[in-house]
């Protein structure tokens, strides 16, 4: 599908970046490796289309969209650390402690979560959203934490190994992926000033997508293989981790999905404005190959 706010994120992201001229230019040049790298840039692309859909300023919440890039980008440079998922290749290309160093890789992921506030809430970008853009921060600054993303992956590192029930599953899910994708919807609401019925809305959405998406990345670790995905597959399997597809199999977890997408869709319905471009990602997400 065509997504119209893809080249507004690849014009605007390298901005915020300062040059390679400086004493500090290894851990610069790591930054830009891993963010600049190509992806989905599913994100930042939910948080524009919510700002949009809910007739909030595009342009202004650029740098809230690309902030929840950096955030993302910094969780997969540390994901892929030896002390963590130990993976070699992301994006089809080395991981970046492969090609700068663990070391560096670790600073690195460290300066994207910094320059991710930096990039919030810097006077230019606060002139534009005021109060709204704070709390936009703030609502990723919780997603990303203790009780979100972060807790989600000691959940995942402290369930190795062992049999952990599919509610424990789910919440690991809900928490180490689902969390960053929920935030940029609801911080895309937020900075367009949306009423609670709309963010409400944008959760349910995104709480279904997000676990559709994990699933979704369960199975194509087992049908899948390297070259599609970009990262190695079957690492769930070596790191004997319990997912659903390991729990319920593969047709019933493909039926969680479709379910989890409907329900996706259907919560769109509130909106007034179109939601076409919502209703087909979440689709397009329910089927994709890598």
């Amino acid at each position: 599908m065509d997504n119209k706010y893809l080249p507004l994120i690849e014009e605007f992201l390298p901005t915020l970046l300062p040059c390679e001229d400086c004493t500090e230019k290894n851990v610069v040049k790591s930054v830009k490796y891993s963010l600049l790298a190509p992806g989905k840039r599913l994100r930042p692309t939910l948080l524009l289309a919510f700002c949009d859909v809910c007739g909030g300023d595009v342009a202004a919440a650029l740098p809230y969209a690309c902030a929840v890039e950096m955030i993302h980008s910094y969780s997969l440079i540390h994901d892929d650390l030896p002390c963590m998922d130990d993976d070699d290749l992301r994006r089809g290309k080395p991981s970046n402690h492969i090609v700068f160093g663990e070391s560096t890789a670790l600073l690195a992921g460290d300066a994207l979560q910094a320059l991710a506030y930096e990039a919030m809430l810097n006077d230019k970008a606060l002139e534009k959203t005021g109060l709204n853009g704070a709390k936009a921060a703030g609502i990723l600054a919780k997603a990303s934490g203790l009780l979100g993303m972060v807790g989600g992956q000691i959940i995942d590192l402290e369930t190795e190994g062992s049999n952990p029930s599919l509610e424990t599953i789910s919440e690991m899910y809900f928490k180490k992926t689902g969390q960053l994708i929920k935030a940029p919807c609801l911080m895309g609401c937020v900075l367009a000033n949306a009423d609670e019925e709309k963010i409400k809305a944008a959760e349910i959405y995104a709480d279904k997508i997000g676990l559709a998406f994990q699933i979704i990345d369960d199975i194509l670790d087992i049908i899948s293989d390297t070259e599609t995905l970009g990262k190695p597959v079957g690492s769930d399997i070596e790191n004997q981790k319990v997912n659903y597809v390991t729990v319920l199999g593969i047709d019933e977890s493909r039926k969680i999905v479709d379910n989890l997408t409907k329900e996706a869709v259907e919560a769109l319905n509130i909106f007034d404005s179109n939601t076409k471009f919502l209703k087909d990602l979440a689709l397009e997400l329910a089927k994709r190959i890598r």
